[in-house]
């Protein structure tokens, strides 16, 4: 083997640290707000969600002709393009909703950490996230990207970070008699909350983009697959605990953005506070910074297959330029005019969605009822996530609800009228010689 291919131990980082990487510091504050208590119980659901998608893409793996990936498992399980490009179109818009949940997340721990709301009247806010989105684009488009070296050490400290505050948490907890389960008053908000923090489990996926560079392919993803989506499972359940009973509902909806360093304080004191914000810094940045990179090959890949528009073709540098700059001014566009719910809401359910359809094609390809069983869960799981998703946002927060909404149809709309562009047009044409 190519001492260059990526070996388990790294496998597994990439797939953590794409979960773990800025999400969890940026929707915790949203799903304790909507779940209290039971928020530990909101990740379960997620995290069985995001096991039974990732055991079907799996399966779909081992059954494609080669090392396929997401996006072409669709098209030969299927045999439409059209169905194919519109997973690729996606899987981009739900990164750009990721990238504007990291990018927010990063201007509201740096604002809360130097303590300024305002700079020459604007929020601060605002400004670094905006600034974040164009640092990072310009390093992607200069060719800095951080080393498997590197990647590996920083997914190692932002892990060390969430024990000790989990495990220490843990501790503090039961010593005060603060910890509950919070099934006593468990109510359907909190597997509506299992939805809107569902993106927080994005990043696994992105092994089966790349298996020509890991080693033994086959067992090693499906190790680092199956352990990173438990491991990061087990670690949100702890932080949810800790965070949900050292500080009350009320506390962490004024400080949705900042709720993991405001839960530091009660037993880390100020330090714990600084902490977990500079944490947060490096992660949701390095999240940021990573998912640009990876976002702009797949716009690439899906440009070489014509899935995307020949002019983000650009120049034929290794760097995607043109896709880094549209990926980059979709993020800011999302991150100024969303709130952190609603950007949440969005990536959340894009990808639902494609782990679900993921779901939905292992059943039908399935073998046997054991290996129907899980596909099956994982379909039904995401449905049900997307129906109460919707449903809890148009009847508790109508203005996300149209928010997201009339995104996600513009995305739809924009796929259809790009994959059928060619029968529009000749329709147009037939439509004219009758006139």
């Amino acid at each position: 083997m190519s001492s260059d291919q990526i070996s388990l131990g790294e496998a597994l980082a990439m797939a953590i640290g794409g979960m773990v990487g800025g999400g969890i510091f940026a929707v915790l504050g949203v799903v304790a707000v909507e779940a209290g208590p039971a928020a530990w119980l909101a990740f379960v659901a997620s995290g069985v969600i995001a096991f039974c998608a990732g055991y079907s893409a799996l399966r779909l793996n081992a059954q494609a002709d080669g090392q396929l990936n997401p996006i072409a498992y669709v098209e030969q399980f299927t045999g439409s393009t059209t169905l194919a490009g519109m997973t690729g179109w996606t899987f981009i818009a739900g990164y750009v909703g990721t990238m504007s949940l990291y990018a927010y997340a990063f201007g509201g721990y740096f604002a809360e950490l130097v303590g300024v709301e305002s700079v020459v009247g604007l929020p601060l806010r605002s400004l670094i996230t905006l600034l974040a989105i164009i640092v990072f684009v310009g390093l992607n488009l200069a060719g800095a990207h951080a080393s498997g070296r590197t990647e590996d050490v920083l997914v190692g400290l932002k892990v060390l970070i969430l024990l000790v505050f989990g495990l220490g948490g843990l501790y503090y907890g039961f010593q005060q008699g603060m910890i509950r389960s919070g099934l006593g008053n468990l109510e359907v908000s909190a597997l509506l909350a299992a939805a809107i923090g569902f993106v927080a489990f994005e990043g696994w996926e992105l092994l089966l983009f790349d298996q020509n560079s890991i080693e033994n392919p086959q067992q090693t993803i499906k190790k680092a697959i199956y352990g990173s989506i438990v491991g990061a499972t087990a670690l949100y359940v702890i932080v949810a605990v800790v965070t949900t009973n050292l500080v009350s509902t009320q506390v962490i909806q004024q400080n949705s953005e900042t709720a993991l360093a405001v839960a530091a304080e009660p037993f880390l004191g100020q330090f714990g506070f600084l902490l977990i914000s500079v944490a947060a810094l490096f992660s949701t940045g390095s999240a940021l910074n990573a998912t640009l990179f990876s976002a702009s090959r797949l716009s690439k890949m899906l440009v070489a297959d014509d899935l995307l528009p020949n002019e983000l073709h650009g120049s034929n540098s290794d760097e995607p330029v043109r896709p880094l700059l549209v990926l980059g001014v979709l993020t800011a566009l999302l991150s100024s005019l969303g709130s952190l719910n609603a950007i949440s809401s969005f990536a959340s359910l894009s990808f639902i969605s494609i782990f679900g359809g993921l779901s939905l094609l292992a059943f039908l390809e399935r073998e046997s009822f054991v290996t129907a069983l899980l596909p099956a869960i994982g379909c039904l799981g995401a449905s049900g996530a997307i129906v109460g998703l919707l449903y809890h946002l148009a009847t508790a927060e109508p203005a996300v609800f149209v928010t997201v909404l009339a995104i996600a149809v513009a995305v739809i709309t924009t796929e259809l009228l790009y994959f059928e562009r060619s029968s529009i047009l000749a329709e147009a044409h037939d439509l004219e010689h009758r006139l």
